[in-house]
């Protein structure tokens, strides 16, 4: 199945509100917990990256060292 940004975005809307509902095209599922959200999103959010219509973020850290 191929997933579309929205689905992801629908997803994350749920997750940051606290509801098990999702609502995207017209379609609604709920979901039994919000781990079962997470994973959910986890796979959309893969899917989406492998077949490149989303980008991985880059992350970075810096360290301050105090050389006093």
């Amino acid at each position: 199945m191929s997933f579309t940004v929205e689905q992801l975005t629908a997803i994350e809307s749920a997750i940051a509100s606290g509801e098990l509902k999702v609502v995207f095209d017209g379609r609604e599922v709920t979901y039994r917990s919000v781990d079962d959200l997470l994973k959910a999103r986890n796979t959309v959010k893969s899917a989406l990256q492998e077949s490149g219509a989303l980008t991985k973020k880059r992350r970075f850290s810096f360290v301050s060292r105090n050389m006093d």
